[in-house]
């Protein structure tokens, strides 16, 4: 079985898109790491969507909760 590790931390650029994400492991990766990672399965609670523009992107798995989301995070 692969480890697993959830994102604490999100870095985000001056638009407030995610950049870059923090593991609870201390990993930090790039975005595009992260939705490589997120698609094999080694990140906890996200997913991945494909925007309109058809850009891959991290969202967290819906839940009910605002305060797991990616954007509620704290910044690093």
């Amino acid at each position: 079985m692969q480890n697993t590790s959830k994102i604490i931390k999100v870095k985000k650029n001056p638009d407030g898109d995610i950049t870059d994400v923090a593991l609870e492991n201390g990993n930090v990766y790039s975005i595009s790491e992260a939705i490589m990672m997120a698609k094999d399965g080694l990140i906890e609670g996200v997913n991945v969507g494909t925007a309109k523009n058809g850009r891959e992107y991290i969202r967290s798995n819906p839940n009910g909760s605002k305060s797991d989301n990616l954007d509620q995070l704290p910044t690093f």
